[in-house]
Order: structure tokens, then sequence, then C-alpha cells
């Protein structure tokens, strides 16, 4: 569950949201809001960055997704997101989630502006804080979309460059125990690969997604779907919780 920076909801209102998907849906963990969104946060109501995570924990967050990580070198203010946070605040977002007894994922979007050295240095410091905290449960990398999008590019990342990039990603970050692929912005069949570059999940069912498909990307798959191409690529399919338990 993710959204924009909203500049006028209250800070109750989230509460409320979460405490109400909390007490409808007791079963179902809450993983939401990006580390651009708590920063946001922290920064529009005022309050400490643990303070705000902490609160959203008590009414409800049960774990928080790795959104906004595009390559790191590119700092707030950039042309490319300018309104989003940097590494370092990032980071300091799952430093405290972590300590706060809240684990997450980690994502890197690649292909846009960045350079190689950049994508290495991205690796390293989700390394560095696997170390000190401990709480990253996944890595996913994908692609930059350029169709409908401001910044553009003279070459659209290809395929094969994905597939080295995530296997790169398994050797590399041998602290972070789960490896997704991005069937969501590569496609059913490359996503079904990518089994075979290092990754030991597919991923889920998305129940809406607006981000990637205003870019373009409009890949869906339902439960049926998924555990068929895991078939065919020689895996057994087998349904998760967000902690990596086996649900059957």
């Amino acid at each position: 569950m993710q959204g924009g920076h909203h500049p006028q909801l209250s800070f109750a209102w989230y509460l409320d949201l979460l405490r109400h998907i909390r007490e409808k849906y007791p079963q179902i963990n809450i993983h939401g809001f990006s580390p651009p969104e708590l920063q946001h946060f922290a920064h529009l109501f005022g309050m400490p960055l643990r303070e705000v995570i902490s609160q959203f924990k008590e009414a409800g967050l049960g774990s928080i997704p790795g959104g906004g990580a595009r390559s790191w070198s590119i700092a707030c203010g950039s042309g490319s997101s300018p309104l989003k946070c940097n590494s370092d605040a990032w980071l300091e977002v799952m430093q405290t989630a972590h300590e706060l007894g809240l684990n997450s994922s980690a994502t890197m979007m690649f292909g846009h502006v960045e350079t190689i050295e950049d994508r290495i240095e991205h690796l390293q410091r989700l390394r560095d804080q696997q170390d000190k905290s401990g709480g990253l449960r996944r890595f996913i990398c994908w692609t930059f979309q350029p169709e409908n999008t401001v910044l553009k590019v003279d070459r659209r990342t290809g395929v094969s460059e994905y597939l080295r990039m995530q296997a790169l990603a398994r050797v590399f970050l041998d602290n972070i125990p789960n490896i997704q692929s991005s069937w969501v912005t590569q496609g059913p069949e490359i996503g079904q690969v990518a089994l075979k570059y290092g990754a030991n999940d597919f991923g889920s069912v998305m129940m809406e997604e607006t981000l990637l498909s205003s870019a373009g990307t409009t890949f869906r798959l339902d439960a049926g779907q998924i555990e068929s191409l895991i078939r065919a690529a020689g895996y057994e399919p087998r349904r998760r919780n967000n902690w990596y338990e086996l649900l059957n």
C-alpha cells in the first residue's frame, strides 16, 4: 500500500486508515508507506521520524516497502525525482523501522541516468545497511519504464541487462535472504526466466497498480497464472506470508 505525498491529509487520517484495515481484516499484514512517504509525513506533521513510524506500527502497520530507491548517487533535488528523499534519508527510515521491529523490502530502479558504478554503490549501501539492522527481507530490482514520462533515455535498458543485474544482486547481497523477480515491469515470461537468474520469489498478485501502468507497463497475472509459470520453469510454487513462512 503506497501512495503520493499528499499535502493536506492529517496524521489522524493515516492512523484511522491503518486501524480500520487492522480491525476489518486482522489476518492481513499491512505492508505500506515507502521511505519517501514516511519522510514526507515527518516533515509535514513536524514530528520525529521515529515517532511517526512508532505510531503507525501501533495503529497496524506491519512492514515497509522499499519504494523510492532509484540509483542513489542522484541526490534529492535532481532532475530525475526532485521531491523524493535521498539515500541517507531512505536508509534512515529502514534503520528506524528495523529498530522498532518492522521488516522491509529493498529495491533498485535502474536504467535512467545512473552509471554502472552508481548501481554497485547502491548494492553496497544495501549490504551495509543489512549488516547493521538486519531487517531487509527481500530485494527487487527493475528497469526504468520510459513511456509517458518526462525523463527520457537514449537507450531503453534491455532484458539481458536486467537479468545480469538481478544475478549480480543475488551474489552481492548474500546477506539479504530473498530475491524477487519483477514480472510487473519485465513481463510474465521474463519474470519466469528470472527464476534461473537468482530469484527465489515470484512476487504476488497485485490488487491495484497505477504507477507503472501510467508509464505504459500493464502486465497482469492472477494466482493460477503465477503458479503455472513457476511450474513451467521447473520449480514448485509455494505460497508464503510477508515473513517468508510457507503457508502451503
